[in-house]
């Protein structure tokens, strides 16, 4: 840890004062978490397919010799108005306003926020980096910029309220972008052994909406979803706290349309029905979801523009609620899985599978410590242990991928990351690496 200290204060002189943030932002995370890819990634353009102000859309491929692919879906927020569609809400509106730049994979986002997409957990300086079960993987990598969750399929129109700007034309075209990327895949990857379709945020979303016809086009021999922290919650009637946020986003993107392609087993009345959908018509298959209890992202989206109160703890609950009813749901079947630590000092607790794995384990049986000489084998401040398996995102992902195991494990309330000597250190570190 000395040596990230070390480093970041060598950076901040090395670098001169008309050094862009970007440069800044990335040399920072690089010696943060000693991670990136350097792939080499085949740029695709398909007719029909348009970034949400209109320009072309690009998703990217790396092949390898492997007969397994990951089907990754980027995240960043959502949009359904003028500040959150044209990029002027800033961190609140959606990824990519602009559209999707030829060297995107070489910038950060794409570089850095995936330990899935880039075979290891880099860990810190002075920890080793861990391969993980997707090492050597052919990938296929959706950009997201459509503001849609990957699943949108309406032009709409959105007024500039302060009268500065003229109207916002924006294609939701998540769908069609996504049905495209799909069709390509198939023809370029025929016969693919296992697929492992996977996102964050509102790429998590999209995983478990698209999932569906992704899986079907490309028909792996083993199919795996892992939806991080972009629920789908349960909201079957006026009474479920993401109703209202469903019935927002069913109009803006004419979700409607894309309803009509799923199966019946899908009740378009209720969205979070998509998990009885997926567990249903693939029973072999291995569907997992993974997010924090104490998200305070993705709740914000979902609650802060519906529901009151608006303070942290009272949105927080609400999310628990909604927790509560989506892990019930997967508890109903065999075949799928969850891993739901309580909270990362990282990115406000959202998405436990970017950046690093460091804060992203989970502890059936977190506990306050039960005796007194247990502190002497705990860091120095540490209050909490772990009183069952502690089992860590790389070990999870092994059993899901690998092993064909299930794990359900949502880990009670508790202060181990918040008291960690490392995460104290990390945690603000990549914060500021990330501008949050």
């Amino acid at each position: 840890m000395k040596r990230v200290l070390i480093c970041i204060a060598a950076l901040s002189t090395a670098l001169p004062a008309r050094a862009h943030a970007e440069t800044l932002l990335e040399s920072l995370v690089n010696i943060l978490v000693d991670g990136g890819n350097n792939y080499d990634w085949q740029k695709v353009e398909l007719p029909g397919t348009q970034c949400g102000n209109g320009s072309q859309y690009k998703f990217f491929a790396h092949r390898t010799s492997s007969p397994n692919l990951v089907f990754f879906m980027e995240g960043g927020g959502a949009c359904w108005d003028y500040d959150t569609c044209s990029g002027r809400a800033g961190l609140l509106g959606a990824a990519n306003p602009n559209g999707i730049a030829d060297d995107y994979m070489t910038q950060f986002t794409a570089k850095y926020v995936s330990p899935i997409v880039n075979g290891a957990d880099p860990g810190l300086p002075l920890r080793a980096r861990t391969d993980l079960p997707t090492k050597d993987w052919n990938i296929v990598y959706l950009p997201y910029c459509t503001g849609d969750v990957h699943i949108g399929n309406r032009t709409a129109t959105y007024v500039d309220t302060t009268g500065a700007q003229p109207p916002l034309a924006w294609h939701h075209n998540g769908f069609n972008n996504t049905l495209a990327a799909v069709q390509w895949a198939h023809t370029q990857f025929p016969t693919v052994a296992k697929l492992l379709v996977t996102g964050f945020s509102a790429g998590g979303v999209g995983t478990a909406a698209g999932y569906y016809s992704i899986r079907r086009t490309i028909n792996p021999a083993r199919g795996y979803y892992l939806d991080d922290s972009g629920p789908i919650y349960p909201a079957a009637t006026a009474s479920f706290h993401s109703r209202p946020l469903h019935e927002q986003i069913r109009t803006a993107w004419a979700l409607d349309t894309v309803f009509n392609t799923l199966p019946a087993s899908f009740d378009n009345r209720d969205f979070g029905s998509v998990t009885r959908m997926v567990a249903t018509e693939f029973p072999g298959d291995q569907i997992a979801y993974t997010g924090y209890s104490r998200d305070y992202n993705f709740s914000r989206f979902s609650y802060e523009r519906f529901l009151t109160p608006t303070d942290k703890e009272s949105v927080l609950g609400f999310w628990g609620d909604d927790e509560t009813n989506l892990l019930a749901e997967l508890d109903r079947f065999s075949n799928t899985s969850y891993f739901v630590p309580y909270e990362r000092q990282i990115n406000a607790s959202h998405c436990s599978t970017i950046i690093t794995f460091i804060g992203s384990h989970a502890c059936q049986r977190m506990e306050k410590i039960h005796n007194w000489w247990e502190y002497l084998t705990v860091p120095p401040g540490q209050t909490f242990k772990c009183y069952s398996e502690f089992v860590p995102m790389e070990q999870f992902l092994q059993r899901f991928i690998n092993d064909g195991t299930r794990t359900r494990i949502r880990e009670p309330v508790n202060s181990y990351n918040a008291q960690d000597i490392g995460m104290q250190i990390a945690g603000p570190l990549i914060n500021m690496a990330l501008g949050g």
